[in-house]
């Protein structure tokens, strides 16, 4: 069976005894950006391998770029190749709980033209409660995967001047996936100017989980999404945060709920307030 968007702890626990397979652990801390791979050291699914936010999952920040700018795309097929994903492995991200670091490996994979990749629904919380095994340490290296050809979806995210023209149409909704208080401009504990886009929509992304860290059941999501979207084309909506992470988390939860086609702005805050000159708002 083929999972594209969450997979449970018991389809992992099956899966886990079968060859094709790779599982990534991405958790992450941004205010400890070394705490993820120290706890993934101390325990992790067996034959999970670890991916860095700052480090695998992103570009180096460039004077213009937003906090996370996406990777190199033939850096980082080298770099999922290398960690076993084949042009057939079915691979599992997972985070310690909420998929908020887990998404963006999952849309990374995507936008690399890689379908089969799930998140691990309720991260390693969930994982532990259910009784699932660990293990410490880092697994030796395997051979690196064969690679395919790389299909990069272009399309799929957008920069700056690009977000510019579309926000011109009036089809076009701009979603954002950070907290209402960080939105409105109240509270921004991260980047040096706070608000938001003008025109931007907050949905915040933890508004797709149960409070256990799950997500909400499918029909759910598609029910919430279709009243958040009206009568907007999937097509047609932008999703952004502060740098391009969590916003990944909206894009995956439209997928689960049958609404496929958004696109990410990869720059997403931190990059958009680089420019003094662009507008804020606030409120």
């Amino acid at each position: 069976m083929e999972f594209t968007t969450l997979i449970d702890v018991e389809s992992l626990r099956e899966a886990l005894a079968t060859p094709g397979i790779a599982v990534l652990d991405c958790r992450f801390d941004l205010s400890a950006p070394d705490a993820g791979r120290q706890a993934y050291l101390r325990g992790h699914i067996p034959g999970a391998r670890y991916v860095d936010l700052n480090r695998d999952l992103s570009a180096p920040v460039s004077a213009t770029s937003g906090r996370h700018p996406l990777p190199d795309p033939q850096t980082l097929a080298a770099l999922f190749h290398g960690l076993g994903v084949a042009p057939n492995t079915q691979a599992v991200v997972y985070d310690e709980s909420n998929g908020s670091f887990a998404a963006r490996a999952w849309w990374l994979l995507r936008w690399l033209g890689h379908p089969q990749v799930a998140v691990l629904d309720g991260g390693l919380s969930a994982w532990l409660r259910e009784g699932g095994a660990t293990e410490s340490g880092e697994p030796p290296r395997a051979a690196a995967a064969r690679s395919g050809a790389l299909q990069v979806h272009r399309r799929a995210a957008l920069g700056t001047d690009e977000l510019i023209a579309a926000l011109e149409s009036p089809r076009t909704l701009l979603l954002d996936a950070r907290a209402p208080e960080r939105y409105s401009g109240a509270v921004e504990p991260i980047d040096p100017v706070a608000g938001h886009i003008p025109g931007a929509v907050n949905h915040p992304f933890g508004t797709n989980l149960r409070s256990d860290g799950r997500f909400l059941p499918r029909e759910e999501l598609a029910q919430r999404w279709q009243s958040r979207l009206g009568q907007t084309s999937p097509a047609d909506v932008i999703m952004m945060c502060g740098s391009g992470v969590t916003a990944c988390h909206n894009l995956l939860a439209l997928e689960h709920a049958g609404l496929p086609g958004a696109r990410l702005y990869a720059g997403s805050w931190s990059e958009w307030i680089r420019d003094p000159g662009r507008p804020v708002a606030r409120g």
